[in-house]
């Protein structure tokens, strides 16, 4: 479901809650009327989940009732197309929090009532789940009466799962906001549900900042003024052996447990009166001695993978923040016309707001693409405030969306412009994919595999879901650079103004570590050690077999181009989740080296790796399977249906269902569009823009169906639109089709009045 549509669907549902009655409670109230002039800007995003969020889905609006006091309601003509969705009222929330080196383990449980649908009938139920930086779902379980359903992710060849019914509403309204739907709901029925994700913490200025989304709206509240609710907030800290935590900052009124070391906790526990109105945020400083540290954790007995695991962190601490390597920048944007209108606008301002960021003996050049190449300058010019001036005016004449994509030309002028008189930088934003992808890897690993001191850096960034986010990984780390996505168009321009800031903060180059020679079977994530950056600590996971060092050596160059080294001291852990980090970043990283070396038994691998962890992979997909709890005779529930005026088909569906004698059997549904996928080549090609859902290789049945019929009409009469009598007769309710159906046989009983006339009235 786009945004949009899923706006509206809750508008037009808080609208039809207005009919629910609770006596002399206060019914459930929209939000605060907005000014006029905040109403375009603020009404979408006021209508997204702000916080775990349910909805009842009401494709019919006359079922919308309190379950406990029935009341009068007018009768409702006709359905909602697309269905409504009322926000269901909340009965208590917990929220416990693991925060583990630079990631975030959320655990959020609450319940739901379905409060807006007649007790005689059901509805299905749609759960939002928006998430923080770099959100991943790692599982989800839900109990209603009679049923519970559960996530679990399994290979893509398991149990032939292309078989099993896909789940339509399982899909990203916005990059950090999924949704799925339970159905067939019981209205009066309360649903408890529990949210397992992880999420990345911010790094800025040598803190921790972690936010999750907890801003619940007003009309989420249970009827009742007095009625307590119960929310809990639990948060664990544990930055690690050898290391100090300072809290500076928390939004919610939590209380210290305990500290003892590099952990912290804090625990919230309380009868409230009203939900959260803001989102939970827990700022942090982690003190270091001296700048990191090795942490080592055996793997457990079912680990596939039975090698040893450790994590070097190693932070940019406060000596050498502020001085940063003298800069050669050439930034490679994408020019073609799928990136017309935001994306493009939105990239211009990041660039002028980069520009700005460079010191005046810092050189650049801008290398624009489409089919062909459009330069700046035929050399590196050094950003003067003349310069600037000059290079803004040529952004603005010649950053216009038009032609195709290719790649590999200005990637190539990029690299034969670089003079090798400071730190090299190479920025590749782009919005789509093209077909030689695998070659350009390999041109690019030519150069970039350069051991100098000037060997260049290599950074990318992807606009949309169009592009291979995994050819940009794979090129970021041949380069020793970062990777960064926008999926979300609006977040385009805040998103490459933090990428490009921390590209330019380098304090450490060329950076090695002595000690782990000895070591067999070394794998590290990432392969090649990027720079260590001022505004983000370094942190390398990996899997060993043999003896690790009690301490390790890190070396590399200062931007004064003196020696740097340190020496981390290693410890063993064993309550920290160092597997769960380290799969995350082994899905991400392997799954762009099997893409470019298309390696079967590394994808198998990854596979394996992501059922473990329950962590999505390019191979591997997420189902959730529906368990009967218990099921009641026949004869319960005919007496259950007696008496019920207008019982709905979706509860007749379920009560026949309910008959079956299997009472733990289970139901498997695909939820999909958890992945990036390898990019979309066909939409690069016809230059759709990013965030479109318009490309779709097969239409779906009803499409076969809409093109058949249009088709026949244009053969039988060219002037009628057999599409618009589909879609019209589409959105008819029962009454209109029965009153259409009888005015059309009187119509025929006319006509052959008229033609039993005309064939033998005169010889009457």
């Amino acid at each position: 479901m786009a945004e949009e549509e899923f706006v509206k669907a809750v508008e037009d549902g808080v609208r039809l809650s207005k009919r629910i009655y609770f006596g002399k409670d206060r019914s459930v109230a929209p939000p605060k009327p907005m000014a006029a002039m905040d109403k375009s800007s603020c009404q979408s995003s006021s209508y997204l989940p702000s916080a775990p969020m349910l909805y009842a889905v009401i494709p019919d609006p006359a079922v919308v009732d309190n379950p406990d006091i029935p009341s009068y309601q007018p009768h409702v003509h006709g359905r909602c197309d697309p269905p409504a969705l009322i926000p269901l009222q909340m009965n208590s929330i917990s929220l416990e929090t693991d925060c583990v080196l630079d990631t975030a383990f959320v655990t959020l449980s609450g319940s739901w009532r379905v409060h807006c649908v007649m007790g005689t009938r059901c509805c299905d139920c749609r759960v939002a789940i928006p998430m923080g930086e770099h959100g991943s779902i790692l599982g989800v379980e839900v109990e209603v009466p009679r049923k519970s359903y559960s996530t679990k992710v399994v290979n893509l060849d398991h149990n032939d799962m292309e078989k099993e019914p896909k789940l339509e509403n399982g899909d990203f309204i916005k990059p950090h906001i999924f949704t799925f739907t339970i159905p067939e709901i019981d209205g009066g029925s309360n649903l408890s549900v529990k949210v397992k994700w992880s999420q990345k913490l911010l790094y800025q200025d040598g803190q921790y900042t972690l936010t999750i989304p907890y801003s619940f709206p007003e009309f989420v509240t249970p009827a009742g003024k007095k009625m307590a609710k119960k929310e809990r907030i639990k948060i664990n800290v544990n930055a690690g052996p050898g290391t100090e935590i300072l809290c500076k900052t928390i939004s919610h009124p939590l209380k210290e447990l305990r500290r003892h070391g590099g952990q912290l906790g804090f625990l919230y526990d309380t009868d409230v009166l009203t939900w959260s109105s803001c989102d939970f945020v827990i700022t942090y400083g982690v003190s270091v001695s001296p700048s990191g540290g090795v942490i080592l954790q055996s793997p457990s007995m079912l680990d596939i993978d039975q090698r040893e695991m450790f994590c070097l962190s190693l932070f940019p601490g406060n000596k050498h923040n502020k001085k940063v390597f003298r800069k050669e920048v050439l930034f490679v944007v994408d020019i073609s016309e799928s990136m017309r209108g935001k994306p493009l606008e939105d990239t211009k301002n990041a660039l002028v707001a980069a520009l700005l960021e460079l010191d005046q003996r810092d050189s650049f050049n801008i290398i624009a693409f489409n089919d062909e190449i459009h330069l700046f300058s035929s050399s590196l010019e050094l950003a003067t405030e003349k310069t600037l001036d000059k290079v803004t005016e040529w952004m603005g004449a010649n950053l216009v969306a038009q032609g195709g994509t290719n790649m590999l030309l200005p990637l190539n002028q990029a690299l034969q412009m670089i003079s090798n008189n400071g730190t090299s930088i190479i920025f590749l934003i782009t919005d789509g994919s093209v077909d030689n992808e695998r070659h350009i890897c390999d041109v690019m690993m030519t150069h970039l595999s350069n051991e100098k001191l000037t060997s260049p850096r290599l950074h990318t960034f992807g606009i949309g879901s169009f592009c291979n986010h995994y050819f940009l990984r794979m090129l970021a780390t041949m380069g020793k650079g970062n990777y960064d996505a926008a999926y979300d168009e609006d977040s385009t321009e805040v998103r490459l103004k933090g990428f490009f800031n921390r590209a330019f903060s380098a304090i450490v180059e060329n950076i090695t570590i002595d000690g782990l020679e000895n070591l067999d079977d070394l794998e590290m994530y990432p392969s090649c050690i990027p720079d260590l950056q001022s505004e983000r600590p370094l942190i390398i996971t990996g899997r060993y077999s043999g003896d690790f060092p009690s301490t390790v050596l890190v070396k590399g160059v200062l931007a004064d181009m003196s020696n740097f080294s340190v020496d981390l001291k290693v410890e063993e852990v064993k309550e920290m989740p160092l597997d769960k980090i380290l799969a995350k970043q082994q899905i991400e990283l392997c799954t762009a080296q099997a893409w470019f070396s298309e390696d079967k038994d590394l994808e198998e691998q990854i596979a394996k790796v992501s059922v473990q962890n329950s962590v999505i992979s390019e191979y591997t997909c997420m189902i959730l399977l529906e368990t009967e709890k218990g099921i009641k005779g026949k004869t319960d529930l005919a007496e259950k249906g007696k008496g019920k005026k207008g019982t709905s088909y979706s509860s007749e569906k379920k009560e026949k269902k309910q008959v079956s004698t299997e009472p733990d059997s289970q139901k498997k549904t695909v939820l999909h569009n958890f992945k990036s996928g390898f990019g979309n080549l066909t939409a690069t090609i016809e230059n759709i823009p990013p965030g479109s859902n318009e490309v779709r290789l097969l239409p779906d049945p009803g499409e076969k169906f809409v093109m058949a019929a249009s088709n026949c009409c244009g053969k039988m009469c060219g002037h009628c639109c057999c599409m618009c009598c589909i879609q019209m007769c589409s959105r008819v309710n029962d009454q209109c089709a029965i009153v259409f159906t009888q005015l059309c046989g009187a119509l025929s009983c006319l006509g052959c009045y008229y033609c039993c006339e005309a064939c033998c009235g005169s010889e009457g």
